[in-house]
């Protein structure tokens, strides 16, 4: 490739990169650092604490549902008998138990334990 063309190329390629908001390899903006050559302080987030909702004596869905709608996505399922059933049809079971309890403040990335029995189990 000829030299006016590796300019033209190196260009737009430039070009494209601010249209896209990004930054050509090695200016300020990709290494982290401002004009000046001091580094920006890395951004802190903290994820807010939620408070476990209360889940016991509900339809096992129903337990689901409501930790989903309180945040909590990290759900473990467990056999209230000790038989290590799988909780297929989860309308079949009742909740009989939780870990943490209810009203404890967790993160967001926290395992939460439903054990549960089938209603005919009862």
């Amino acid at each position: 490739m000829n030299r006016p063309i590796r300019l033209a190329v190196a260009l737009l390629l430039g070009t494209g990169l601010a249209a896209c908001g990004a930054s050509p390899p090695g200016s300020p903006a990709s290494t982290g650092t401002a004009a000046t050559g001091t580094t920006a302080p890395p951004a802190t987030t903290s994820a807010a604490l939620i408070k476990v909702p209360d889940v016991s004596g509900m339809n096992h869905q129903d337990a689901q549902n409501a930790m989903q709608r309180a945040g909590l996505y990290n759900l473990r399922e467990v056999d209230g008998t000790g038989q290590g059933r799988a909780l297929v049809l989860d309308r079949n079971w009742v909740q009989t138990g939780q870990s943490p309890s209810a009203g404890t403040e967790v993160s967001p990335d926290t395992v939460i334990t439903l054990t549960a029995v089938k209603y005919t189990d009862r």
